[in-house]
């Protein structure tokens, strides 16, 4: 699944246009890569989100191209929120 897509589903980031800037911008990493948009995320791969002062890094537990309110947040394992 694209990144920005597997962002808005979820619901790390609440719109896919938002997640889309947020790559172009590198403030998206997967792995410690700058990821792109259209980069492919899987299980297991960590995701680190800079949004200005905050910082939000990610384990990625399942991938599905839809899910409800209470699927989306067994998508993800949050291992950090940071504010600096």
């Amino acid at each position: 699944m694209r990144m920005d897509k597997f962002l808005k589903v979820s619901r790390l980031i609440k719109r896919r246009e938002v997640a889309k800037e947020l790559c172009d911008h590198g403030n998206v990493k997967i792995n410690g890569k700058i990821a792109k948009p259209m980069t492919e995320i899987n299980e297991n791969d960590i995701v680190v989100i800079e949004m200005g002062r905050h910082t939000i890094t990610a384990k990625i537990l399942d991938v599905r191209p839809f899910a409800n309110k209470e699927q989306s947040s067994g998508m993800y394992e949050i291992l950090s929120d940071v504010v600096s």
